[in-house]
């Protein structure tokens, strides 16, 4: 005969049953978060450095991994159809990928501060791509790689965009030069200006008295008036021989007579 199951232990047998459901439906996925530079350019020839870096909730340990992978912009490179592993760094040591960048790539970062960045030395202009960063900290093992756009130039051209970079800079502080000496030049232009202008109505003011008129004076002569202007302004006195006897053998006598009086404008 079965054992029959009471009433408590079916609750607590479903009671576990919920708990248990809740829990795995809950519990946060652990995930790791992956960061790097989105564009980092590399002089052909010389050493660069792809910083990669990440945050995780979990302690780092002897389990962490750290996976490069590579993509070519190429189409006639062989690592352009699909990214390749080749760098991979477990339990403090690395290894090296494909004979490609077997002896140019060095892992320079530090695991225990979150930093598992490499060193690519030297450049080649083979190794224009996309570079994948991907690290697993196990339990956090779900997480987007990061990726890194990488320019390999040459050196000339690196060296002419800094010139360039550097002549602009000094355009544009000769021009901010100028612009401040004009902007000089037109304040005390105008502050001049205003100090003419005042100077001028002062003067003015001052000249717009009326002069007053000049006295004038009569004087007769012989019974005629003149009016005369006091100064030396008065014209010149003019002599002529008046014939007082009506008669053809009379005396002539010379009388100073005013004929005109003549004044210059």
């Amino acid at each position: 005969m079965e054992p029959k199951w009471t009433r408590p232990v079916c609750h607590r047998v479903l009671l576990t049953g919920f708990t248990l459901c809740v829990l795995l439906v809950t519990k946060p996925t652990s995930a790791i978060d992956i960061y790097a530079d989105s564009e980092v350019m590399m002089q052909n020839g010389t050493t660069g450095v792809l910083r990669c870096t990440f945050k995780s909730n979990e302690v780092v340990s002897s389990q962490t991994s750290v996976t490069w992978n590579f993509q070519s912009s190429q189409p006639d490179n062989k690592f352009s159809k699909a990214p390749y592993g080749i760098f991979y760094f477990s339990q403090g040591k690395s290894f090296p990928g494909p004979t490609e960048f077997k002896d140019r790539l060095k892992f320079i970062g530090d695991i225990n501060k979150r930093d598992v960045s490499i060193q690519l030395s030297p450049a080649q202009f083979s190794d224009n791509g996309t570079f994948f960063c991907d690290v697993k900290n196990p339990p956090d093992i779900t997480g987007t790689p990061a990726r890194t756009e990488l320019r390999v130039v040459l050196k000339e051209s690196s060296a002419q965009s800094n010139t360039h970079m550097i002549i602009g800079i000094v355009c544009g502080a000769l021009a901010l030069l100028v612009l401040i000496a004009v902007s000089a030049c037109i304040t005390m232009r105008v502050l001049h200006n205003r100090h003419d202008y005042e100077g001028c109505t002062s003067l003015e003011s001052m000249s717009s008295q009326a002069p007053q008129p000049r006295k004038k004076v009569e004087s007769g002569l012989e019974g005629s008036k003149s009016t005369i202007p006091l100064g030396p302004l008065q014209g010149p006195v003019i002599y002529a021989q008046l014939d007082h006897s009506n008669s053809k053998n009379s005396f002539h006598k010379m009388e100073p007579v005013v004929y005109a009086d003549i004044r210059k404008n």
